[in-house]
């Protein structure tokens, strides 16, 4: 098997320090170029359709909810902030794919809802998207998905709440 970029830097670091654990940087390392090649290479079908990850992260958490949702839950949905999220809605409304009702009893309380247009693009653009992304991981087995998948599913739930502290 061929040597990745973060097995060089590991043993660079031994050389520099015998005898460092470098385990967690084996493991992070991996994780934050993994997900550096995923964020260039995985959202080349959004592109062409002229969405941003952030703004198809919107589209899809508005239709797998299939109900209306305020700002400060798609932010929640899709952790990002609410400025965020606000613009990119701005950004959507304008195109056609997102509504924007104000609250009956609160007008400073928004609802956001799919369009027919951005109900449309997401029916559309998620199976090809989904199709993208398997073929970026077809040199890995579907056993070997799945069990990376869980140990990262793991690794999240330990992040989640120990970090989740950290930034209250």
């Amino acid at each position: 098997m061929t040597e990745d970029i973060v097995a060089g830097v590991l043993r660079q670091w031994q050389q520099v320090h015998p005898g460092l654990d470098t385990g967690p940087m084996a493991v992070i390392g991996r994780l934050n170029r993994c997900s550096a090649l995923l964020q260039q290479a995985a959202d080349a079908p959004l592109r062409r359709a002229g969405l941003t990850r952030p703004e198809f992260d919107i589209l899809g958490t508005l239709r797998r909810m299939d109900r209306e949702l305020t700002p400060g839950r798609v932010a929640r949905e899709t952790f990002a902030s609410g400025a965020a999220v606000t613009k990119r809605v701005r950004q959507l409304e304008a195109r056609g794919l997102v509504s924007r009702r104000t609250d009956d009893r609160d007008r400073r309380v928004t609802h956001l809802s799919l369009t027919g247009e951005g109900r449309e693009i997401i029916d559309r653009l998620l199976p090809e998207q989904l199709r993208y992304e398997a073929t970026l991981l077809e040199g890995i087995g579907e056993h070997r998905q799945e069990e990376l998948s869980a140990a990262l599913g793991e690794l999240l739930v330990i992040l989640e709440g120990r970090l989740g502290s950290l930034m209250d």
